[in-house]
């Protein structure tokens, strides 16, 4: 196993390796806020209707 770290930097290989989690990450994200379940910043658009139904009525 100590031989590959002759053929590689291990300085480049672990920077490489943080660059593409990192931008993985990123991607993983911008594609949870592109739905309309996952947007945790503008919240759902949807009505659910379980949710309507299980809030009480304060006008009764």
């Amino acid at each position: 196993m100590w031989r590959i770290w002759l053929l590689f930097d291990p300085r480049r290989v672990l920077v490489a390796l943080a660059v593409f989690l990192f931008s993985l990450a990123v991607l993983i994200h911008f594609i949870l806020l592109s739905t309309d379940r996952f947007n945790w910043l503008e919240g759902s658009h949807k009505n659910h209707p379980a949710a309507m139904q299980a809030a009480p009525n304060p006008g009764k």
